[in-house]
């Protein structure tokens, strides 16, 4: 049951994106096109997982050592590592995907949705390794749903009428908004 309650809030109720605000810049810049953003969504989910349980077993080796205070800087080096291995493997695989999420693929390294998820599970004392890899996953799929909603939300934001003044990033924050006030519905789920 505890698995249900971390997969449900941290999807909806707590969405990395829409209730911690996690991850704008990429959250804006890559939702174009819905392609694009499940692109970005596998890779963010890829690199938040294996960082969270690298970073898991990271924190308790700087715990015992008591140079816990150096949890940031060792985070985002796991995290710049793990993204270097995503680029290379989807300049191979997938060039049109690489082109696509072109900047933001090496911006994942400082993407806050990733630190912020790794520092979370780093401060839940209660969480073991299964624990901090479903939240990961869990939060990853969140973001991954927010995202590609607002990509579809913008595709048809392309085909609408909207006021010249309002057009692109006007219009973006006010769907996003709408969109968050929207998941602020399933609050009463967990």
């Amino acid at each position: 049951m505890d698995y249900v309650i971390i997969i449900i809030s941290s999807i909806f109720v707590n969405n990395v994106v829409l209730a911690k605000f996690l991850g704008i810049c990429p959250f804006m810049g890559v939702s174009n096109k819905v392609n694009t953003a499940l692109g970005m969504s596998g890779a963010v989910a890829f690199v938040m997982v294996i960082a969270t349980l690298v970073t898991f077993y990271i924190q308790k080796l700087l715990v015992s050592l008591g140079i816990d205070f150096m949890q940031t800087i060792a985070f985002i080096l796991v995290i710049a590592s793990l993204v270097q291995m995503v680029e290379l493997v989807l300049k191979k695989v997938s060039p049109s995907l690489y082109q696509a999420l072109g900047i933001f693929l090496p911006l994942i390294t400082t993407n806050c949705t990733v630190l912020g998820v790794a520092i979370e599970v780093a401060g839940k004392a209660t969480y073991g390794p299964a624990e901090a890899a479903v939240y990961a996953l869990s939060n990853a799929i969140g973001y991954g749903l927010a995202l590609t909603i607002f990509a579809g939300l913008r595709e048809q934001l392309e085909l609408s009428e909207v006021p010249e003044g309002m057009r692109g990033v006007p219009v973006a924050f006010i769907t996003a908004g709408i969109l968050a006030m929207a998941f602020m519905g399933f609050a009463g789920l967990a």
